[in-house]
């Protein structure tokens, strides 16, 4: 039995009318960028996450680069990020002129830890941005705390965690900002690039809304610098039709998930732990392994995809080496990046292929020769 790591397929098949008619009436209206379509997506999202604001962008990065811009955040500022995450996190504080800061994350969610950050403050910082990694919410209450103390913006990186919810608050309500990002893998996904920024800050949404469609307030009028960050209409009417079905995917995801937890409990891979107070929505199922790289072998070799998010952590990627950081400055992100393996877990995944993942780890080679991982 072969099982993808994820299949797009599977899930466009369930859509496909719908879809091909939301893109028919784009094309019938001939109004591409931004406009009504937008507009609609804009406000259903903004409802689903619970704040008044929603602002269609062009991708997940340019969100966030969109709300620094909005909070005038440049050279000889700081934003604290995680030092395990995907690239863009830290990217666009670079993009701006900002320096990054990384801080460790925690061992078992995999998230920025709160003490880390406390510690990474200083002078010069003018924001967080944690990540709600793999679909599970950091600890929002102590995050905020920190940036209340130190009069820090709060921009949560939400790109993989669309659905789920920290101390009954809808992800995208958390912080001062948050941003979505759409890609095709995403638990929400355009047929292409697409992002959101969320907030409830009416002034922070205006400066969002002008910086994404070049810095105008009215046509030729530029009143700020921006960029060309806007949402095109095909993108917008396609994540409608799937806005959907979204609470019914975070669903399965959740029950593929619980099948997981239980079958590999005794097993030498460590499943993902939950923060008690968030419900997560498992963008990817990772869990952890001191023989990764074997592991991952005998699943190839038995037909199944998997992926390693990420197999280097950010204060050792070659550009972010002028900021001096060395291998050992955060010791629980470079072993996560040793030890990560996110497993298949889309929602179209059936009971026989999830099965033959389980019974392909628990047969495998390396599992009977290391002592099961401790489990806090």
């Amino acid at each position: 039995m072969k099982v993808p790591f994820f299949d797009l397929g599977a899930q466009f098949r369930t859509v496909e009318a719908d879809v091909r008619a939301a893109m028919d009436r784009v094309l019938a209206s001939q109004g591409f960028i931004l406009g009504p379509e937008v507009e609609a997506l804009e406000a259903q999202v903004a409802d689903y996450c619970g704040v008044r604001h929603g602002i269609g962008v062009s991708n997940g990065s340019d969100a966030i680069v969109a709300v620094l811009m909005a909070l005038d955040i440049g050279p000889g500022d700081e934003v604290i990020v995680p030092a395990f995450t995907f690239f863009a996190t830290a990217g666009s504080v670079a993009r701006v002129g900002a320096r990054p800061v990384f801080a460790d994350i925690l061992s078992d969610t995999f998230n920025i830890d709160p003490d880390a950050v406390a510690d990474a403050v200083t002078e010069r910082t003018r924001a967080i941005i944690p990540v709600h990694l793999y679909g599970q919410c950091a600890d929002m209450d102590r995050i905020m705390a920190i940036a209340d103390r130190h009069r820090l913006a709060v921009v949560a990186d939400a790109a993989q965690a669309i659905g789920a919810s920290f101390n009954d608050r809808p992800v995208g309500s958390l912080g001062h900002a948050a941003t979505l990002s759409f890609y095709p893998t995403k638990n929400l996904s355009a047929i292409g690039e697409a992002g959101m920024v969320l907030t409830g800050d009416d002034e922070l949404a205006g400066a969002v809304r002008m910086i994404r469609h070049q810095g105008q307030s009215s046509q030729y009028e530029h009143e700020r610098l921006g960029a060309n960050f806007r949402l095109d209409a095909i993108q917008a009417a396609v994540l409608r039709v799937k806005m959907a079905k979204l609470g019914q995917w975070n669903d399965a995801r959740r029950g593929h998930a619980a099948r997981y937890d239980e079958a590999l409990r005794e097993s030498c891979v460590r499943p993902p732990a939950v923060d008690g107070r968030c419900r997560p929505v498992y963008h990817q199922y990772t869990v952890r392994s001191p023989k990764r790289d074997p592991l991952r072998a005998h699943l190839a070799d038995a037909g199944i995809g998997s992926a390693i998010y990420y197999p280097v952590p950010l204060h050792l990627q070659p550009a972010f080496r002028h900021l001096g950081y060395q291998r050992g400055a955060f010791a629980v992100a470079e072993r996560a990046a040793d030890e990560v393996l996110s497993l298949p877990i889309f929602p179209e995944m059936t009971a026989a292929q999830q099965e033959h993942v389980i019974e392909t780890i628990r047969a495998n080679g390396s599992c009977t020769t290391c002592r099961p991982i401790a489990r806090k």
